[in-house]
């Protein structure tokens, strides 16, 4: 059975970003985490549900015109 849930140091390495930023979507409430003792614990469905919303913020914005190229 795969595990249910992540640390952060998952999250940041899925998402190809710094666990600083990972700690930041947690703490923003963009990325729904759970602390377990001491630690940080994202649902690996919660994280996907995060990855589906990013990918249709940027459809919109390209079929809108608007996006970065940064």
């Amino acid at each position: 059975m795969p595990a249910r849930f992540v640390q952060i140091a998952d999250v940041a390495e899925t998402l190809n970003i710094s666990a600083r930023q990972a700690y930041g979507l947690v703490a923003s409430g963009e990325l729904p985490a759970i602390k377990v003792g001491k630690s940080w614990r994202v649902e690996v469905a919660e994280l996907e549900n995060y990855i589906q919303r990013a990918y249709a913020q940027t459809r919109t914005r390209v079929e809108s015109g608007t996006v970065d190229a940064d």
